[in-house]
């Protein structure tokens, strides 16, 4: 499907649809989607002397006194970098630096519109993880978290667990856990519509890459009875010799009852299958499932299987497109993850944050659930500062 015939709902209650021109699109990105403004009047000499020489010397020796009042005193305690080095963008693959520029513009402006955050985009010329940290180490003075994007699998794993080490703020690959505490908050809602309990519930998750190992760590830190993964090469067991260090550590964690094969095995008895690669599932394959079953097709912008195909063995159905209901959108979760944790201070992003910010998602959905509404809106104004608040709090002393 291509942008000039992607549809997008634009009103849940009326069905309403709005189609994108290219047009459109490019008039948008045209010159950037970014500026940055002033907070302070600039409209006489003596506004210059205040925000500007010779005022700004005092602000600066008291920083030097006391590097604490940085916090307090300049933007960095509610400024949050989106670093990529554009080799995972969206469904475009390794596109480099500069074509990624706008997609890591674009979540900037997410982090303004929804958690209230300044942000800037900066896209790395080097995929060597070495380099990457010592760059972020070395602009450490000029942000207050890190959101890392894009960035291929397994690189990824490495970079995020070195840089939470190297830095002492918060720091989150967004591939990997925005997408795992959606995911978590709908199944909570969508187990609840099932009538199932997570404990006994078994998972079969398609895609064994950044999202698809932060989804199977989620859930079973929440509990869910097991989980099987999947990568293009089958079912990840213990007995496969070809799996990298990561892999490897899930298969010693996951899929207990030791299945092989591919996805026509792991789907067999299953209660959920979450869709996070580009492949597709076979309709004979979901009628493996348990009764009353529950699909997450994520791939974007085609779905592992379409929402009128999955329905005809699920009783839940979600997709990350928002022409469809139930859309798994990372934007539920980032910008009230990152706005909790600075409001707190907090130096890194524990599992207890991400499980507390699913939580208050699905606890949003919660009054109203229906098999079509398992997570609240991306534009519903109470999420961002509910998921703050639920993180914040659970920011261990």
């Amino acid at each position: 499907m291509s942008l000039e015939t992607m549809p997008l709902t634009e009103d849940r209650a009326t069905g309403s649809k709005v189609h994108l021109s290219e047009e459109e699109i490019f008039a948008a990105h045209r010159g950037g989607k970014l500026s940055v403004g002033s907070k302070v009047p600039l409209a006489s000499l003596r506004d210059l002397s205040i925000a500007y020489t010779p005022g700004v010397a005092q602000v600066s020796r008291a920083i030097a006194d006391d590097p604490s009042l940085a916090s307090a005193l300049t933007w960095t305690s509610r400024l949050v970098v989106v670093v990529s080095d554009g080799t995972a963008v969206l469904g475009l693959g390794d596109i480099g630096p500069r074509a990624s520029l706008p997609v890591m513009e674009g979540k900037s402006a997410l982090f303004k519109a929804f958690g209230e955050l300044d942000s800037i985009p900066l896209v790395l010329d080097t995929t060597d993880v070495e380099e990457i940290i010592e760059t972020l180490v070395r602009l450490r003075p000029s942000y207050g978290a890190v959101n890392l994007e894009d960035i291929s699998a397994p690189r990824c794993f490495e970079l995020e667990e070195r840089l939470i080490e190297a830095l002492d703020c918060p720091v989150m690959h967004d591939d990997q856990h925005g997408t795992a505490v959606v995911v978590l908050a709908a199944l909570l809602n969508a187990a609840k519509v099932v009538g199932k309990e997570l404990g006994a519930m078994r998972a079969v998750i398609s895609g064994a890459g950044a999202a698809g190992i932060a989804v199977a760590e989620i859930l079973l830190n929440a509990g869910l009875g097991d989980v099987v993964l999947l990568d293009s090469r089958g079912i990840v067991h213990r007995d496969r010799v070809d799996l990298n260090a990561v892999k490897a550590k899930y298969a010693a964690k996951t899929n207990r009852a030791g299945v092989t094969g591919g996805i026509q095995e792991a789907l067999n008895g299953a209660d959920v299958v979450v869709g996070v690669s580009s492949s597709t599932i076979a309709e004979e394959d979901l009628a493996r499932m348990n009764p009353d079953a529950i699909i997450f097709a994520l791939s974007n912008p085609d779905p592992e299987v379409m929402p009128d195909v999955a329905r005809r063995h699920a009783a839940v159905v979600a997709t990350g497109r928002s022409d469809f209901p139930n859309q798994i959108n990372n934007v539920l979760a980032f910008p009230g993850i990152f706005r909790g944790a600075l409001d707190a201070g907090a130096r890194r992003i524990t599992p207890a944050m991400k499980l507390a910010a699913a939580q208050a998602i699905a606890g949003l959905a919660a009054p109203d659930l229906t098999a079509d509404y398992i997570v609240p809106s991306p534009l519903d104004p109470r999420v961002a500062p509910a998921v703050a608040a639920a993180v914040a709090a659970a920011v261990e002393g």
